[in-house]
């Protein structure tokens, strides 16, 4: 965004006033003049609501304007530091209803649509949700960017304009077929394009050495190839504190849209294919990286991102305070949101010493003041790794950077294990070998001055584990911020059943203040207040299981328990380990052992990447059971079975509010912290799960006997792992034996023998790094205990009840207060 935004014509240019009509006009005028649409007896039902959802977001967003304007102008005034926060992933969902919360719009809105005959659920329903991201690492995000705007804190967010975003799942015999997420297809009225911040990035090229005016060696980057990233501003609305913070999204165009010389030759494709090839940057998030052009577009997403936004912070930087970069470091702080953007730590050292005549010294100085490392994963598989080849070819300036921090970093490891050859193996940026890699986190942690792990447990482990050599020579940069949600988004809007019926119990202050909600903790023994509980929660069972229906075909029954598991589907998550509870339950059923068997419907849902051929059977696994359960006669007053396909943002808020059983089930020491669990803790579910990630922290906020533990704990899966038998496991219980021969005698693939024989053997692997087998009895019995606690339905939603009293510490207003605090050192705009 410019340092201004335009004002408009009858408007002085320090007055944030607009002349705005009431909402019912300006709805008709956007309807009528800026669309062109006139409602007629042709048109469909359809037709009118994608107008007015139209029409709508442009009227809430012309309300959005002249706050946003006025917070852009206190962020570029004010003296203190600036934050911007690098992410790949920004998962919005839909931004109608979002704003019309924050700017309380919500009477206005239902008032001005009545006249049209429809009500503001079925307008906001057109809104598509927007495909900047892929799972909870996109959704934190979203929050952060929330709660920073409800906080007043000087943050933007830096991010890609995703023409496609992840992908479309949709399920073809069980099996997931992806296709394009077209949000853009309809265009965007959320977002302001400004061609006026367009950043030049530059890619290949190499590097060659020239003498500046004052007679000084210096390097620079020749015959590169080089992409405009076109900027596209989104408001982030605070929660009605006349606050607007800005989601800037970088849009990827060629310097020259197609060559007329080729295109007159009669060359068409040749003509506009360096307008193809710069376009590709932005057009898929996370490209499938199994091969190396995928490898490279990859690349070229992440330092995209970094390139544009550092030189566009820069640039304002150089017309408020020239080329003085003296107290940049002091006045800026770049949040590295996982190790994505990590190519920020020698973008920045190019563009101080190659574009603004810093030495390496004051540079590098420059750049460990402001950036801040946040990681995601305690997966060293999921660590990345960029080849040196792809990086000397792709980006070879930055290659010689990175190598020169590297060198004098292992300065360092020498000083302090002087001789240790092994340890300077160990510790280096680049990992040696036949095909060298540079180590991604290992650059982000040198060259920040903060790094900071998601959880409780995650921190000790990347301490003590992952990152204990740098934890060793840096203790003081590593810290823990555990992540949390916006209770804005994930319990009032979502929930405005259980909205109304807290603000009228204990007020509405927890929507700015979560830690209020503890207020609500005496009401769990009120039977008057218990009953109005089950009220709000059986009219979200009844609106999932309408939706359930419209995408499944599958009609859930609201007097059974809604079990649910919605994430990203990975081994180490553990989907497969409800699939074996659903097979034991199965199993039950067909032997007639149903005595005090608790009816349930379990709903599974989440994206397998599309290179990730093990995590795509296990989706195939679930369809292929859900189909003989859901249709064997015996199961049909017990149990149902659904995957939902196309998990979103949208579909979660109705799954959450309804949920009853969360299941989060990862192998312990593998789940960095997870948000979802917080989503439903907030929601009134009940958690059944290991000490992994927050759940060790929500079963401290909810009180260890509202949460049903099973498995093995960090340490003991660690110790396991030596000498791991799953077959004597097996063996010993007649219930999983059942369990394998169901799934190995193809009960379940009768037309497909085999197909799951990849499951089935990794789960009798010694080297099965997420032991499930060890964790199958735990799991079945504490499932059993779930059962039992349901069937009282006075003790289950006391349960519920203090879940949400005990809730307040997960509000990412809450992790983001630390954030400032601890790391950022930034306090609210005045």
């Amino acid at each position: 965004m410019s340092n201004t935004l335009s004002a408009p014509p009858n408007a002085s240019p320090t007055d944030n006033s607009f002349p705005l009509s009431e909402l019912p006009s300006e709805l008709a005028r956007h309807l009528t003049i800026t669309l062109g649409h006139d409602f007629t007896g042709e048109d469909t039902d359809k037709q009118n609501s994608e107008y007015l959802y139209q029409a709508l977001a442009i009227a809430v967003r012309d309300r959005l304007v002249p706050i946003w304007r006025d917070t852009w102008k206190k962020t570029c005034l004010s003296k203190d530091r600036k934050v911007y926060y690098l992410s790949l992933e920004f998962l919005i969902g839909r931004s109608l209803t979002n704003a019309v919360e924050n700017l309380e719009l919500d009477e206005d809105v239902r008032k001005a649509l009545r006249a049209y005959g429809v009500s503001m659920e079925e307008v906001a329903d057109k809104e598509l949700d927007a495909g900047l991201g892929n799972g909870g690492l996109g959704r934190l995000a979203a929050c952060f960017l929330d709660s920073c705007a409800n906080l007043q804190l000087p943050v933007v967010g830096y991010g890609i304009r995703y023409e496609y975003g992840m992908f479309h799942q949709h399920i073809e015999d069980g099996r997931q077929v992806e296709d394009p997420d077209r949000w853009l297809r309809d265009g965007n009225p959320w977002e302001i394009k400004r061609p006026e911040d367009t950043r030049r990035v530059r890619f290949y090229g190499r590097t060659e050495n020239y003498y500046d005016e004052h007679g000084t060696l210096r390097p620079r980057l020749v015959d590169s190839h080089d992409v405009l990233a076109v900027p596209y501003d989104m408001p982030v609305p605070g929660y009605r504190n006349d606050t607007v913070n800005t989601l800037r999204l970088w849009k990827a165009s060629t310097t020259d849209v197609f060559n007329l010389s080729e295109f007159n030759a009669g060359s068409y494709p040749e003509a506009v294919a360096a307008k193809n090839d710069a376009e590709q940057i932005s057009m898929v998030l996370y490209p499938n990286d199994a091969s190396e052009n995928g490898k490279e577009l990859r690349l070229k997403q992440q330092y995209f991102l970094v390139s544009a936004s550092l030189q566009d912070v820069i640039e304002r930087w150089v017309e408020q305070n020239g080329e003085d970069f003296t107290d940049f470091g002091r006045k800026n702080c770049f949040q590295l949101n996982d190790t994505h953007p990590a190519c920020a730590v020698p973008e920045l050292m190019r563009l101080l010493m190659d574009e603004h005549g810093l030495e390496w010294d004051d540079a590098w100085d420059v750049t460990t003041r402001c950036m801040a490392y946040t990681n995601h994963t305690l997966l060293p598989e999921a660590l990345e790794r960029w080849s040196v080849g792809l990086f000397s070819r792709l980006l070879p300036r930055l290659l010689e950077i990175i190598y020169e921090i590297n060198a004098r970093f292992l300065k360092l490891v020498d000083q302090q294990w002087p001789g240790d050859v092994e340890m300077r193996r160990e510790m280096s940026l680049i990992e040696e070998g036949d095909n060298p890699h540079i180590r991604m986190a290992y650059l982000a942690i040198v060259g920040s001055f903060s790094v900071n792990g998601v959880a409780g447990l995650h921190t000790q482990l990347l301490e003590s584990g992952l990152f204990k050599h740098f934890n060793t020579l840096w203790p003081r940069k590593f810290n823990n911020k555990t992540n949390g949600v916006t209770q804005r988004r994930w319990l009032s809007h979502c929930n405005p059943g259980l909205r109304n019926l807290l603000n009228e119990t204990i007020g509405e202050g927890w929507q700015r203040d979560l830690t209020k909600i503890k207020d609500l903790a005496p009401y769990a023994t009120d039977a008057a207040f218990r009953k109005k509980w089950i009220a709000v929660k059986q009219e979200n069972k009844a609106r999932l299981s309408d939706l359930v229906l419209a995408e499944t075909g599958v009609r859930f029954n609201t007097s059974f328990m809604f079990d649910v598991q919605v994430k990203r589907i990975h081994e180490y998550k553990r989907q497969l380990l409800n699939v074996l509870h659903i097979v034991h339950l199965y199993d039950r059923i067909l032997r007639g052992e149903t005595a005090g068997m608790v009816p349930r419907c379990v709903l599974i849902g989440g994206k397998a990447a599309p290179g990730y051929h093990v995590a795509k059977l296990i989706v195939k696994l679930i369809n292929d059971v859900a189909k003989v359960v859901n249709n064997h006669p015996s199961a049909q007053d017990l149990l149902k079975v659904v995957f939902f396909p196309n998990y979103r943002v949208s579909s979660m808020e109705v799954i959450c509010p309804a949920t009853e059983l969360s299941e989060q089930i990862s192998t312990a020491g593998k789940e960095a912290s997870g948000t979802g669990n917080m989503k439903f803790m907030m929601n009134g579910a009940l958690t059944i799960g290991t000490l992994d990630g927050a759940n060790i922290e929500i079963r401290e906020n909810a009180g260890a006997e509202n949460f049903f533990l099973f498995g093995l704990n960090a340490a003991e899966v660690s110790e396991l792992k030596k000498d791991y038998r799953p077959n004597d496991v097996i063996a010993a219980d007649e219930d999983i034996v059942r369990v394998m021969n169901l799934l190995e005698s193809g009960h379940f693939n009768p037309d497909n023998p085999g197909l799951f024989d990849l499951l089935t053997s990794g789960l009798r692997s010694p080297q099965d790094p997420w032991v499930t087998i060890a964790d199958l009895r735990s799991y079945i019995d504490a499932q059993a205990e779930v059962g039992k606690a349901y069937q009282d339905t006075d003790r289950w939603n006391e349960m519920s009840i203090l879940n949400t009293a005990g809730s307040g510490w997960f509000s990412s207003d809450r992790t983001i207060q630390q954030y400032a605090d601890d790391i950022w050192d930034v306090r609210p705009l005045t």
